[in-house]
């Protein structure tokens, strides 16, 4: 069977670490659908199709990869998307207990559906999106912590 898997996330703004895992993910899996969630009550600083954009220019370079937005249920986007199984990336034991909570909430929703964690390496553990994003609002160098287009989009985006 081919594997197709979705590794789902706002991705506002896409981080390093994120580029680490899809392209980990590309090696492994025969599809990675990078899957763009809407996430408005996050109040991203990019909107939907700002963050599409920004992902397919970013993995332009991988040629498994579909990167798609999504307002739903992921279970549902899941079985629209003929996913069988969904990434989780885990930085830390802090996210551990989140991201096990939400494998099991979508093993109920989607049991043929699995969920799979891949730790980023280990010299991109620290990043996250929100992190990211706040340092860039407050005028702060981000461009060690994501590829050069997006840190681009972040400095027109927080132009003062």
């Amino acid at each position: 069977m081919a594997s197709r898997i979705l590794y789902p996330g706002t991705f506002d703004p896409m981080t390093n670490g994120h580029l680490d895992l899809v392209e980990r993910a590309s090696k492994v899996f025969d599809e990675v659908i990078v899957a763009i969630a809407a996430s408005t009550r996050k109040n991203p600083a990019f909107t939907l199709d700002q963050r599409v954009d920004l992902a397919n220019q970013v993995l332009g370079h991988l040629d498994n990869i579909e990167v798609c937005g999504f307002d739903k249920l992921l279970a549902h986007f899941a079985a629209e998307k003929q996913a069988n199984v969904i990434l989780r990336g885990i930085r830390a034991v802090s996210d551990f207990e989140y991201e096990f909570q939400l494998a099991n909430m979508n093993r109920q929703l989607a049991p043929e559906v699995e969920s799979v964690f891949l730790t980023p390496a280990d010299h991109l553990s620290y990043i996250s999106s929100s992190l990211v994003k706040e340092i860039a609002s407050l005028d702060g160098d981000v461009s060690k912590f994501v590829p050069p287009l997006v840190n681009e989009a972040l400095l027109e985006r927080f132009k003062k």
